[in-house]
């Protein structure tokens, strides 16, 4: 008898979701697209500052051979440290960044000026990145990739974008943007590196030496990346007894422990002799005032400020003040950014059902080490003479390097503040998503008005034709005589300052040796300090 034929049975695939990996490119996307689409409106901004001439500068010495950044730093050592600072990597970061800037200009045929600000928009990025990990790092358990991204990464790209409002000339997003804010990505990576050691990994031999001189590389950056080990110090213990859920000697020696005690190792040392031969020539001599510590009572009166000036709505004010003759092209970016952003927001909110849950004890941890991120940017900025005397005036929302740290830190805050609330509440988690888009929204319509009051004064509408006069380098008499006009022009204007005539002088004209073998305008020599 032959056996009945088996029954066709209609076979259904169940899709779930996106895989682990396309969440995780998906969180990464927005974390490194958010800051783009708020500082998008300063692009074209003129360069200030030191920006004016750095970038030729720099550009000029080092665009036919890069490695001559090591020892022209190194040369300038002693000089730096009679005026009281010691940053011998991060100048070498920052000439490297100027460099790009100047290499990217000369390829792609625009201004040094927009080059600069397209640098500094990719160290944005990489600090919207960090500060993503940053949080994951804290509050994931076991290995970090072979899971989905908590809900944390679906909020803190919009939180971080928001903060990133050009709060006047000073503010880190203006300033040696590309500089600072890189430097706050190092700070948040050294804790976010260091929490994802596994407790119970050895620690090779091998490993000591290059911590140690790990440590000590972080003491030689600049005064932002002292901060990194503070705040891995706080974060690494706090992670292993809360989220890991150590005690005893397997939270104290367990391995993150141990390597964060061998950067302390190469750290404290150069640290401790740096600042003693800078206390030393500031006692004898005036220092540079960007860099001195007035410790004092007004610390304290500065600090207040400091720890709540990376909240957005107190910058707008410092972003928008003097605001533009064009309103409605505000109103223009102001849409377009809503678009944008709000494209974004809908692709986290749409990820929300895959995302991993953050339980309150990762939340507490992620919120302690963000507090203990913006007291420490804080009080860095409040030991800043100039910073207290700003904050005596009542101006809680102009924008300082330690801003580089507590605008990324505060986006963290708020976001474990959000998640603490009620855990795994998705309705929640995308009415922050929101929220902090419209944020960011309003951040980029600030930055507008920040750029539009800057390209109306005079010194930036010069500032731009000689950037714009760079990047179309005429050698010709004809274009000779156009720069030379330029610089009459500049003289003129800057005729009480004449350390910034110097500089025009040096600075150009190492330019534009390096682009066509001639002065940017035939001149006598130029003295430093009008001597």
């Amino acid at each position: 008898m032959l056996e009945a034929e088996a029954p066709r049975v209609a076979m259904r695939f169940v899709v779930e979701g996106p895989p682990v990996g396309a969440l995780w490119r998906r969180a990464m996307l927005r974390a490194a697209l958010a800051p783009l689409v708020v500082l998008g409106p300063l692009v074209a901004m003129a360069p200030t500052a030191d920006h004016r001439f750095n970038i030729y500068w720099h550009g000029g010495l080092f665009r036919d051979n890069p490695l001559r950044i090591v020892p022209h730093t190194l040369d300038s050592m002693p000089s730096y440290l009679r005026m009281g600072n010691f940053r011998p990597l991060g100048r070498m970061v920052e000439k490297t960044l100027d460099l790009i800037a100047y290499v990217l200009g000369d390829v792609l045929g625009i201004p040094g000026n927009i080059a600069f600000r397209l640098v500094s928009f990719v160290a944005a990025a990489l600090l919207g990145v960090v500060a993503m990990l940053l949080a994951e790092s804290i509050v994931a358990r076991g290995r970090m990739f072979r899971r989905p991204p908590s809900t944390l990464a679906a909020v803190v790209p919009f939180a971080v974008a928001g903060g990133l409002v050009a709060a006047g000339r000073a503010s880190p997003v203006v300033l040696f943007a590309g500089l600072y804010l890189t430097s706050a990505a190092l700070v948040l990576a050294v804790p976010a590196m260091l929490c994802r050691i596994h407790p119970q990994r050895p620690i090779r031999l091998w490993w000591i030496l290059p911590l140690i001189v790990a440590g000590a590389a972080l003491a030689s950056f600049n005064e932002v990346a002292y901060l990194s080990l503070p705040l891995a110090t706080v974060a690494v213990p706090a992670r292993g007894r809360w989220v890991l859920e150590l005690t005893g000697h397997k939270l104290w020696l367990a391995a993150p422990m141990r390597v964060l005690g061998l950067l302390w190792l190469g750290f404290l040392p150069v640290f401790l002799t740096v600042r003693a031969i800078i206390n030393h020539y500031c006692s004898i001599r005036d220092c540079y005032t960007g860099s001195d510590v007035a410790a004092g009572p007004e610390v304290f009166a500065a600090l207040p400020s400091r720890a709540l000036g990376w909240f957005p709505p107190l910058m707008w004010p410092d972003a928008t003040v003097g605001g533009g003759h064009r309103p409605w092209l505000a109103g223009v970016v102001l849409v377009a950014a809503a678009l944008a952003l709000g494209a974004l927001a809908f692709s986290a909110i749409r990820d929300l059902r895959r995302l991993s849950v953050v339980d309150r004890p990762a939340g507490a941890v992620l919120l302690l080490v963000a507090a203990t991120a913006v007291l420490l940017g804080a009080t860095m900025g409040a030991l800043n003479g100039e910073i207290q005397r700003v904050a005596t005036k009542g101006d809680w929302g102009m924008g300082w390097r330690d801003s580089a740290v507590t605008m990324p830190a505060g986006a963290l805050l708020l976001a474990a503040l959000g998640h603490l609330i009620r855990p795994g509440r998705r309705v929640l988690i995308a009415t922050l998503i929101l929220l902090f888009a419209a944020s960011a929204t309003v951040s980029a319509t600030a930055n507008k008005r920040f750029r539009d009051a800057v390209m109306a004064s005079p010194a930036a509408r010069l500032d731009d034709r000689i950037a714009q006069s760079m990047a179309d380098f005429d050698p010709t008499p004809a274009g000779q005589a156009r720069r030379c006009a330029l610089r009459a022009e500049f003289f003129a204007m800057f005729a009480d300052a004449p350390f910034s005539r110097y500089r025009f002088d040096q600075s150009f004209d190492v330019a534009a040796e390096q682009r066509a073998g001639v002065q940017f305008c035939p001149h006598p020599p130029t003295a430093p300090r009008g001597k």
